[in-house]
Order: structure tokens, then sequence, then C-alpha cells
């Protein structure tokens, strides 16, 4: 069975919503796009290099494929290029669009359990980047195996976030985590049961 991680740069109050650029995604009027850029260091950089050396494909909305395809194939002269260029480029869309970028497929008819029966083939691990609307029913029928989450100091208030109202209620545990010299917190997360609840209890009720 092949693992699905989810790749996702994060505001501290919870957006991933044009991150890379002024452009990347301006739907709902964005206008901070382009927010990681500042904090970006040399650290940061050599976890990107070491997340595509281990053998992977791309699982991607059609939005992050079609902003992806516009650049990378121009770009496949360097080390991030090389490696997106030579992994399957899998697209979640309703539609029927031309993937003209090389060993793209499209997943048919429902994105879930399209996702699910590849999942369960047999190849690499599955990287979805940002692709925050067709990510969401990855997230709320549990297809998602690891959460690689790199949050950023930064509040932009508006913008689509990556948990969204409604999806199920579910503990993670935290399998890994790094700080940037600029403050960016990088954590490794696994899905860990349902949300555990308690009570808070005072040393006089416990007896201490």
């Amino acid at each position: 069975m092949r693992k699905i991680v989810a790749i996702t740069y994060v505001s501290l109050d919870g957006v991933m919503q044009g991150p890379g650029g002024p452009d990347e995604d301006r739907s709902g009027g964005f206008a901070l796009g382009g927010w990681t850029v500042p904090f970006w260091d040399e650290m940061m950089g050599g976890l990107l290099a070491g997340l595509i050396e281990e053998p992977f494909d791309l699982l991607l909305g059609r939005r992050t494929y079609d902003l992806w395809a516009g650049y990378w194939p121009q770009n496949a002269d360097n080390r991030i290029g090389r490696k997106f260029e030579a992994a399957t480029k899998y697209v979640m869309t309703r539609g029927a669009p031309d993937l003209g970028w090389v060993r793209s497929q499209r997943i048919a008819g429902d994105a879930a359990q399209g996702v699910a029966d590849l999942k369960a083939g047999a190849g690499p691990d599955l990287h979805v980047w940002g692709s925050g609307d067709a990510l969401q029913s990855l997230i709320a029928t549990g297809l998602v195996d690891e959460y690689r989450t790199w949050i950023f100091p930064v509040l932009l208030g508006d913008g689509k976030r990556l948990f969204r109202p409604g999806l199920p209620a579910t503990s993670l545990a935290l399998t890994g985590s790094q700080v940037s010299t600029t403050g960016v917190l990088i954590n490794t997360y696994r899905p860990d049961g349902p949300a555990r609840t308690g009570a808070v209890t005072s040393a006089a009720d416990d007896g201490s």
C-alpha cells in the first residue's frame, strides 16, 4: 500500500493560500500571496531537498496542477524540477482537462474513491503539495497518512485554511519537529485516532 503525505505551508492562524507568490491564488480577494518568501533559509532548503530524495509520485488538485504545469516543465534543469518531471502526476479534477505535462493522469469520478484505489496499489508514496480544496476530501475520508506541516510565524487573518470546518475530530501524533533560523516550525504528524477529551483536575481534587 502507498502512503499519502500532505506537505503544506501554513500560517500560524492556519491559512495555506498563496504561499509562493502574489498571483498564485487571489481567489476570494486574497492579497497576501508570497507570505512564505521572507522566512526562507538555508536549513529549509536542505529539508526540502531531502524530502524529494526518495521516490514519490504527485497527487495534485486542478489549481495546483495548472500552476505547476505552467512553471516546472520550463525549470526542469534543477534538482526539484527533475524530480517533479520524473514523477507521475495524478490530478484530482471533476473536469476533463488536457493534461499536457509529461506523466500526467486524471483521477476520474469520485476523487476519494479514485485516490483510495490508487493508494491500495503498488508504487512510491504520493505527495500532496498545496491542493487545499482537493485535500479536504482526502482528510475527511481518512486517506492522509502523514502531515508534513511547515508553520510560518505570521498571521494572515483571511484565506483558505488547511483544516476547515466540518472535518472529523482527529488526534494527531507528533513524530518529528525542527525549527528554522527564521522561526518556521516544521512538524510531522500522523493521524492517531479520534480526538480525545478529558477534564482538568486541581491539586485538591486529586488528593495531593
